[in-house]
């Protein structure tokens, strides 16, 4: 099998934020938690009532492994899930739009076909996610040669097949130069980028026509070809091929093997460690970001917000806590 690594940087950015349902009326989250932790006994109750408080006070930014499958909305949702149960804050609870206290996301979608490093936002982490769009990446790709599909990987349906014989490693190496640098890159219509706020690939897929977007600038640094065994490859020649596996091994400062928690490391005290370890690995500045409200809604950033307590002050004013 044949892979090739590149970091890329992209100019482009966006924004996409959906709301996550909230408690009927307030404190019936914090209420639920404790009520369902003193049925388990004092020890419990000490217990849930503390990982509720942990939970409530995470901020930060970490990353976490995402398996080839789930589409990265959904895995925020799974780990969002998780983290409620362990807190004793069952998410069937939440069932009306309220004011926000608690706020996760993610930076940088990863298509469901692909793997890696997906970076997490947590509290006023949230607000820093924008600034991880524009971070550099780096992809290890495996690519199959003689076969291309509508969808440019193994997910899509056979469009084309030619031989390959004839391609070389040399052939290979030599075209790498092609697409190293300051290039423009016409993103494919298979792809998360939006059009009436719907992605491209969900129309592609309901047979709609769809026009490719603009070329955009992007800068790749290396890349390079680490194995070639035919009909492998990772780079587009003159035969034709699809990309078999894609995996981010790097996203900003967080790589897959360092930073990266698998989802048997998906709980408050895991990821309350990650967020202090990779605090060091952000410019302090950088929490002080937010995102900027020019930028268009096209991919790659998506918050989910819960509530879980509000009062109401002397002046009539709901507020959070």
């Amino acid at each position: 099998m044949a892979s090739a690594e590149a970091a890329a940087w992209s100019s482009s950015s966006s924004l996409e934020t959906d709301s996550a349902p909230v408690p009927e009326t307030a404190g019936t989250a914090a209420a639920a938690a404790v009520a369902a932790a003193a049925r388990m006994g004092p020890g419990a109750r000490v217990s849930k009532a503390a990982l509720a408080t942990k939970l409530l006070s995470l901020s930060g930014v970490f990353a976490v492994h995402k398996p080839k499958g789930p589409t990265s909305a959904e895995l925020l949702n799974r780990l969002k899930e998780k983290l409620l149960a362990e807190a004793g804050m069952p998410s069937a609870e939440l069932t009306k739009r309220k004011r926000q206290t608690l706020k996760i996301g993610h930076g940088g979608t990863l298509d469901s076909a692909a793997r890696g490093v997906l970076v997490i936002g947590i509290g006023r982490g949230t607000k820093m996610l924008t600034s991880m769009l524009s971070g550099s990446k780096r992809y290890t790709a495996i690519g199959e040669l003689g076969k291309a599909t509508d969808t440019l990987d193994s997910t899509g349906k056979v469009t084309e097949e030619k031989p390959y014989d004839q391609i070389t490693q040399e052939d290979i190496e030599g075209i790498l130069q092609k697409f190293t640098g300051n290039i423009m890159q016409v993103p494919p219509l298979y792809s998360a980028l939006k059009k009436d706020g719907q992605r491209l690939s969900t129309l592609m897929k309901r047979g709609e026509v769809v026009e490719a977007k603009p070329a955009r600038p992007v800068t790749v640094y290396s890349l390079s070809l680490q194995k070639f065994q035919p009909p492998f490859f990772t780079l587009e020649l003159s035969s034709c091929a699809n990309v078999l596996e894609l995996t981010r091994t790097k996203q900003g400062p967080f790589t897959l093997d360092e930073h990266a928690l698998p989802e048997d490391k998906w709980t408050i005290d895991d990821i309350a460690q990650s967020l202090e370890h990779c605090s060091s690995l952000l410019p302090a500045e950088l929490a002080l970001k937010k995102p900027k409200p020019e930028d268009s809604p096209e991919h790659g950033l998506s918050c989910e917000h819960i509530t879980l307590n509000e009062t109401k002050g002397e002046d009539g004013e709901i507020k959070t806590c």
